[in-house]
C-alpha cells in the first residue's frame, strides 16, 4: 500500500459507528497511517495509538494530526527497502465509552441439589484513558474486536461463584427471599473482577428461577398457600384439564371419579365391543 495521508475514523461510509452497542473495542491496522494523518475520535470513544506493541498515545474526543516515526523514511529509501510500503505498522484502537448492556446466564444448584437457572443483566462502561489502557492490556482481542459476549464469558465464573455462595445453602422455595443478598454479592464480586480490565460496573439485575418448568409451576401453586401435596394434585388437575379430561376437578380434590354411580377404576374390556365389562352389566 502506498504511503498517503488519510483520515482515520470509527464511522463507516454509511455514517454508522463500527462499535455500535455490541462492541467494546475495535482495532484498525493500516500501513497508510503516517505522520500528518488525521485521527478523529467521537464523543463516546477513546482512542489508543500503538506501534509494534508499544502505546504511543491515548486520545479523547477531537481530531488530531498524528506524528509518527516514519518521517525520514521517504522516497527511494522506502521504495528500495520496503517495496513502497511503510515499515511502521500502526494500530488504532477505538474504545467504546458508552454504557453497554451485558447478559450472563448459567445454572446453580439449591440446597436440595435442584437446578436453578439464573440470568444477570448489567451495564458496563470504560470511564477514563487509564481504564482504556487497562482494557487493551488485560483483555485480548479475538480478531479485530472485543464484543460484549467476550466480557460475559470472562465474567461468567465470577458471577456463578457469587450466586452459588447463597443458592447452594438455600432451599429452592426460599431463594427469592434472599434475592437482594444475592444481588449485592454479585455486584461486589463482579465490580472487583471487571475493575482489573478497566471496566466499570453500573446497574445490575439478577433473576433466578427453577430450571425445570414443572418445578416453577409447583412452587407458584405453593405460593398460593397450598401444601406440597395439594400443589401436586392441582398441577395434575391443570395438566388433565389441558387434555380435556372431565376428571380434572376430581384430581384437584383428591376424590375418585364415578361413572354412572360406580367408582372409577380399571376394568377389562369386552373383546367384541371394546366397552368395559362392568359398564355392560
Amino acid at each position: 500500500m502506498a504511503i498517503t495521508r488519510q483520515v482515520i475514523t470509527s464511522l463507516q461510509r454509511d455514517g454508522t459507528d463500527m462499535l455500535g452497542t455490541k462492541v467494546l473495542a475495535v482495532k484498525i491496522v493500516d500501513e497508510s497511517i503516517v505522520s500528518g494523518s488525521l485521527l478523529t475520535v467521537e464523543s463516546n470513544h477513546f482512542c489508543v495509538l500503538k506501534s509494534r506493541g508499544a502505546v504511543l498515545d491515548i486520545y479523547e474526543t477531537g481530531q488530531y494530526a498524528l506524528t509518527t516515526p516514519d518521517k525520514p523514511l521517504v522516497g527511494s529509501i522506502v521504495q528500495g527497502f520496503f517495496g513502497g510500503a511503510s515499515p511502521w505498522v500502526f494500530e488504532v484502537i477505538y474504545i467504546n465509552r458508552s454504557k453497554l448492556l451485558v447478559r450472563s446466564k448459567g445454572v446453580a444448584t439449591s440446597a436440595e441439589m435442584a437446578e436453578m437457572a439464573y440470568q444477570v443483566d448489567y451495564y458496563v462502561h470504560v470511564d477514563s484513558k487509564a481504564a482504556a489502557l487497562d482494557l487493551i492490556t488485560h483483555l485480548p482481542f479475538n480478531g479485530n474486536t472485543i464484543d460484549i459476549q467476550e466480557v460475559a464469558d470472562y465474567a461468567g465464573p465470577a458471577i456463578e461463584q457469587a450466586i452459588n455462595q447463597v443458592v447452594q445453602v438455600t432451599k429452592m422455595e426460599n431463594i427469592n427471599e434472599h434475592i437482594n443478598e444475592i444481588r449485592e454479592g454479585v455486584k461486589v464480586h463482579l465490580a472487583d473482577f471487571l475493575k482489573v480490565y478497566g471496566i466499570m460496573l453500573n446497574d445490575l439485575k439478577v433473576l433466578i428461577l427453577p430450571k425445570d418448568e414443572r418445578m416453577r409451576e409447583l412452587i407458584s401453586l405453593q405460593a398460593l398457600g397450598l401444601t406440597p401435596m395439594e400443589a401436586v394434585r392441582y398441577y395434575l388437575a391443570l395438566r388433565m384439564a389441558d387434555m380435556g379430561l372431565v376428571s380434572a376437578p376430581n384430581a384437584a380434590a383428591g376424590l375418585p371419579f364415578n361413572i354412572g354411580g360406580a367408582a372409577g377404576g380399571i376394568y377389562p374390556l369386552s373383546i367384541e365391543t371394546g366397552v368395559p365389562e362392568a359398564a355392560r352389566k
